[in-house]
């Protein structure tokens, strides 16, 4: 059989494409919620990587320049450390330090995904382009802190509103290619791009090679799921800066027959985008203020009244449960239900199970330090016996409360058996803490901030940058080099 003779004519770019970018360039934010979010987002991302530095050595032993000794004029000072880097490396390192222990914000939706893992390749772009830009007479002041944020909605809107319909793990695909797309549209913006440098970085995002999901699934859990978003944003501006030297894009990337995203990766699926792009998804991101899988923070609430009742009564997880009936959504269900051993800190963050059995067991809410290999609890024969007392369960009215945009829950419930028979009443949560609808979610993420910044900071220097976020004109490089150690 013949090959079809390739058509050479010249098309415009993909619908999806030319939305993004007219959006990125020409839609302006003018939600104060938005902005005030916005904020604390950027606080909240940037406290997540100085834990990481002082709790992780494995992501520690990452970053820096990539060879020794580098010298990068007006480059990206790499925030909790004395690192000077170029912005593709800075963007790899400020990724992973944000998303490595899993305790940065999230979004849920068909495709669950956290989008403050775009700050690495924006604030690397920001700083590096606001230094150089200082030191130019035509632009003395460099980018503002305002148009950092600006960029920082816009991030979180384009990933989230791709979320909501688009489960791109049911193709074997990492989320983290969101990732990517978003940081390569705000950071052409940010590297003053045209709209149609911007189209064709946008779309050799696109056509990049996309990362699969094995990492993050069992067998194979690892702890590359903690530095795949500094991947994709190390990706991204890479891109962009190809694309700044001349490199032309890839008009039809998404809908070519035979070769486009769309036939290749999706099976002849199309992408669809159910809302207009405003700041939506930076007005209703769920801060994460208990370190475990996003999917697994109610059923971590629960666990801690579980754990509450069976102190109540003189019972202990240990001697008197018989069996464990875990009620869940569909993507706790796909992404952190697991049996059998847990290999690594990767694999025990991810696992609901482990969550609530480490829970149960100490009478606490878990903490970053009981998944790490050093951890009594990673050793601790009880965990596992208590786990194989546990059934995970999909419940199709909390999966269908997690789709529907009006209510959005992330509900679990667990109902816990005695070895006497009788059952203690379910613990069920539905909207955890960090949710959007909870008036206590900024208070507790500002508090999370000081938390751990006191890894590294000391509470005057940490008072300053409360200040300093506030200042909309003020240049990035001066906010950011308030985080250099």
């Amino acid at each position: 059989m013949a090959s079809p003779v390739p058509n050479t004519e010249v098309h415009s770019y993909d619908q999806i494409l030319i939305d993004i970018v007219q959006y990125v360039y020409h839609t302006k934010i003018d939600s104060p919620r938005a902005y005030e979010r916005a904020r604390i987002a950027l606080l909240d991302a940037l406290g997540c990587a100085v834990e990481t530095l002082s709790v992780s050595p494995e992501c520690v032993a990452m970053i820096g320049p990539t060879v020794p000794g580098t010298v990068v004029p007006n480059g990206f000072h790499l925030p909790g450390t004395s690192h000077v880097l170029d912005p593709i490396k800075g963007a790899f390192d400020m990724g992973a330090m944000i998303r490595y222990l899993d305790h940065n914000d999230a979004y849920p939706g068909a495709e669950w995904g956290h989008p403050s893992d775009n700050l690495g390749a924006i604030l690397a772009i920001a700083d590096w382009q606001s230094r150089t830009q200082s030191h130019d007479a035509a632009s003395p002041h460099g980018i503002s802190l305002h148009k950092l944020l600006t960029a920082h909605i816009k991030a979180y809107e384009i990933q989230g509103v791709f979320q909501i319909a688009n489960a791109f793990n049911e193709h074997g695909l990492d989320h983290t290619i969101l990732v990517k797309v978003a940081s390569t549209a705000v950071t052409s913006y940010l590297l003053d791009l045209t709209e149609q440098q911007a189209l064709a970085a946008l779309s050799q995002a696109w056509q990049d090679g996309h990362p699969l999901r094995t990492f993050r699934q069992a067998p194979n859990t690892g702890p590359r799921k903690g530095w795949a978003a500094g991947d994709a944003c190390m990706r991204a501006v890479h891109l962009n800066l190809l694309t700044k030297a001349g490199q032309p894009g890839a008009p039809t990337v998404l809908t070519a027959p035979q070769w486009g995203f769309y036939h290749t990766m999706l099976n002849d699926k199309e992408i669809k985008i159910v809302r207009p792009y405003k700041s939506w998804v930076m007005e209703t991101v769920f801060f994460k203020l208990i370190p475990a899988e996003g999917h697994a923070i109610s059923a971590a609430e629960a666990a801690v009244t579980v754990a509450q009742q069976l102190t109540a009564r003189g019972l202990s997880a240990e001697k008197h449960v018989k069996s464990v009936r875990i009620r869940t959504q569909k993507p706790a269900f796909t992404i952190v239900n697991k049996e059998g051993p847990l290999h690594n800190a990767a694999d025990r963050d991810h696992c609901l199970q482990y969550i609530v059995a480490v829970i149960m067991l100490k009478g606490t809410v878990i903490e970053t330090a009981d998944y790490m290999n050093e951890s009594p609890w990673a050793q601790d024969p009880r965990v596992d016996v208590l786990r194989e007392k546990m059934v995970v369960v999909e419940d199709e009215g909390f999966t269908r409360d997690y789709h529907d945009q009006k209510v959005r829950s992330g509900a679990n419930a667990i109902l816990v058996e005695l070895t006497t028979g009788e059952f203690l009443e379910e613990a069920v949560v539905e909207f955890p803490v960090g949710h959007p609808k909870s008036a206590e979610t900024l208070p507790k993420v500002r508090a999370k901030f000081r938390e751990n910044m006191a890894y590294k900071f000391q509470s005057g220097e940490v008072d300053n940058i409360l200040r300093a976020v506030e200042s909309d004109d003020m240049p990035v490089h001066e906010f950011v080099d308030l985080f250099v150690r």
